[in-house]
């Protein structure tokens, strides 16, 4: 541009919009601009060009953040104060791009074109039942997320179209310039790595080779998931740019409570009341389990309240592994609240019979107090 126009007043927007509402934005002046919607009018093709400009540095966390500090000095030679990393020009992918940068092909591989950049990586988060989390379940989910622009194929370029070679790099996809002693090796800040110019943009996707679509998929869920779970769908996620390969989709789990029982790894564990003449007598109680058997425990004779007991294999299954958990019961003594005339009568009749020697910790307890009283008084 011979001029410098701040970007944030190009698109029309705060310096803190958001990534929606840049896009927002820049849909909205790419369609009002488009050189289809004004054929012949030079002014319109530079302001369309502008604003593509503006939207590729702000979209980049990367550039956006250097071009907020440095402004456009960012990006020409020498910017960001000294290191010169602009738009296309400072991405460096992993360790070769960088040495690539530095020492050219030497180091580099060549200095062919920019590699096309994978899209972005999106997440999911469902939230599912603890009974679902058991048995696992086939799950659809709707999404929206950039696809592959299907009136272009992903080219971003008006259909019947092509494209030209860049004259900024020749086709290379990268720049050559020197500082001081070192040839650097920069990404065209023209072709972003393309080589090539798209003359006329798809009016579908503006020239970006994705659109947003809203998608349908199918999630498979195995059974003993847990919170935090992690599934992966490959390619799913948003579309690369002018056809590059799209990233994946990352669906994170919730387990809701539930009402019975509660979940520690592959164990459950829930509370359970008995009366006090089963908690003294010993017996069998049923529980339902997730597997909707019935779980039947022994509760043997003289149990104590908060004891826990333990049935193996009755909990959760191991995740994308064989058996299952342990199903911990903890037994509540209920003390009962409403007695017939009769039923008290037995229990007077079985008090009177009490020697001290039926409730061990009891009497033990007494003793204890009784003893400590002694001390205090000698």
């Amino acid at each position: 541009m011979a001029t410098e126009v701040n970007y944030y007043e190009l698109l029309e927007v705060e310096r803190s919009a958001d990534d929606k509402t840049l896009k927002s934005a820049y849909r909205k002046l790419a369609m009002r601009y488009h050189p289809d919607r004004n054929p012949g009018c030079d002014q319109s093709e530079a302001k369309f060009k502008a604003i593509n400009e503006a939207y590729d540095c702000l979209k980049d966390p990367q550039k956006r953040a250097a071009y907020d500090r440095f402004g456009h000095a960012a990006f020409q030679q020498g910017g960001y104060g000294q290191g010169g990393h602009g738009p296309g020009g400072g991405e460096f992918s992993d360790l070769g791009d960088i040495f690539e940068t530095i020492f050219g092909s030497a180091f580099g591989g060549g200095g062919g074109r920019a590699r096309p950049r994978r899209g972005a990586d999106l997440r999911y988060d469902m939230e599912i039942s603890l009974d679902e989390a058991f048995h696992g379940k086939e799950a659809q989910i709707e999404v929206e997320v950039s696809t592959q622009c299907e009136a272009c194929d992903g080219t971003g370029a008006k259909p019947g179209t092509g494209s030209r070679g860049c004259g900024t790099c020749h086709g290379h996809g990268k720049v050559t310039t020197r500082q001081g002693f070192f040839v650097v090796e920069r990404t065209c800040p023209h072709c972003h790595g393309r080589g090539e110019i798209i003359e006329s943009p798809c009016r579908s996707c503006g020239g970006e080779g994705r659109v947003d679509k809203p998608q349908t998929l199918d999630v498979t869920i195995p059974p003993g998931v847990d919170n935090g779970t992690r599934i992966r769908l490959s390619g799913k996620g948003e579309a690369g740019p002018m056809g590059a390969p799209p990233g994946d989709l990352y669906i994170f789990l919730q387990v809701r409570p539930h009402r019975v029982f509660q979940r520690e790894g592959t164990a459950l564990y829930t509370r359970v009341p008995v009366s006090f003449t089963t908690a003294a007598l010993g017996g069998e109680i049923a529980i339902p389990g997730l597997d909707g058997e019935s779980i039947c425990i022994e509760i043997p004779a003289g149990i104590q309240s908060a004891k826990q007991l333990r049935k193996r294999g009755a909990g959760m299954p191991v995740l994308q592994g064989r058996g299952r958990g342990d199903l911990v019961i903890e037994v509540i003594v209920e003390t009962p609240t409403k007695l017939t005339a009769r039923q008290k009568e037995l229990l007077r009749e079985f008090q009177e019979t009490e020697t001290g020697d039926e409730c061990p910790e009891s009497r033990g307890f007494f003793e204890r107090i009784k003893d400590a009283w002694n001390d205090l008084t000698d």
